[in-house]
């Protein structure tokens, strides 16, 4: 399988879910870019004892320990031509000669290669075999850069602050910031920023002052009317709760304000609602009771 998509996407977790949904064997990822240098052969394919200085006994590759198991080739297209030609014996024969040895040894493995790189052009410039970009693109899958699935950010936002174990809620002009950033790390940017906020706001509520730089930058542009059309881009999107740069706010008006974002961007969804605020529902509901929200 060929997973294709600009650096952050998530292809490795993709990786390792197609390998949890028939788990045989060990998973083992091969960082392509890093298969540099005199010892890329070795790290790949292992040596025999003496096969150059300093093998002072016999090492497994990479290969080897994936056998019964998944490789996973990260960023297949930084692979240098001269181990490309090796990667497609394998392929091909399911079996690869350690540096140094004189015998070869059979492996059973399920590959998955992923990249940022356009193959097809990669091979029209000759950086890439096109033998094996055929043997590699069996099944392809093209992952979404997140600028192109904003709909699953409230989402990814809501694991993050759970896996953090964070108990936040963002104002709905943070989270409509957010929203409407492109995003060129992608997740793994979206990741590192939630991370900030959380580290930087002890408080309920993560703010627009809370942002990293850049999506303060991004703010700024938005507040002038330079991306205005991206503010549409929180769906049912309406009136803005945010918290004064100054003054101080009673407790009961942060909980209500945070109910309210909570409840608009699950459209509703109590039970959504609860799991965002890190609550239990019958604690929502008493307090939907308690600030006349409920209908």
């Amino acid at each position: 399988m060929l997973l294709l998509g600009e650096s952050g996407t998530g292809k490795e977790v993709v990786a390792r879910a197609i390998h949890s949904a028939n788990p045989a064997g060990n998973f083992i990822p091969i960082d392509c870019g890093s298969l540099v240098g005199p010892l890329m052969e070795s790290e790949l394919f292992g040596h025999a004892r003496g096969s150059f200085t300093g093998a002072t006994e016999a090492k497994r590759g990479l290969i080897e320990l994936a056998d019964g198991g998944t490789a996973f080739f990260d960023e297949i297209g930084d692979l240098p031509l001269e181990m490309q030609v090796k990667l497609l014996r394998l392929l091909q024969e399911r079996e690869f000669r350690p540096v140094g040895s004189l015998t070869t040894r059979r492996v059973e493995i399920r590959v998955i290669a992923a990249t940022h790189r356009d193959l097809v052009r990669e091979v029209v410039q000759k950086n890439f075999r096109q033998d094996l970009f055929y043997r590699l693109n069996v099944v392809s899958l093209r992952l979404p850069p997140l600028r192109e699935r904003r709909g699953d950010i409230p989402l990814l936002i809501a694991r993050f602050l759970e896996q953090l174990g964070a108990r936040r809620t963002l104002t709905n002009e943070a989270m409509e910031t957010l929203v409407s950033y492109d995003w060129p790390g992608n997740v793994r940017e979206l990741r590192n920023c939630i991370e900030r906020m959380v580290a930087m706001n002890s408080g309920p509520l993560l703010q627009t002052a809370d942002l990293p730089s850049a999506l303060q930058t991004h703010l700024e542009a938005r507040r002038s009317g330079a991306f205005s059309a991206a503010a549409g881009a929180v769906p049912g999107g309406t009136q803005t709760h945010t918290i004064p740069q100054s003054g101080i706010i009673p407790l009961a008006e942060v909980e209500k304000r945070a109910i309210l974002n909570a409840l608009e961007y699950t459209k509703g969804d109590r039970v959504m609602a609860a799991f965002l605020l890190g609550i239990g529902r019958t604690t929502l509901y008493r307090k939907l009771k308690e600030y006349r929200l409920a209908s």
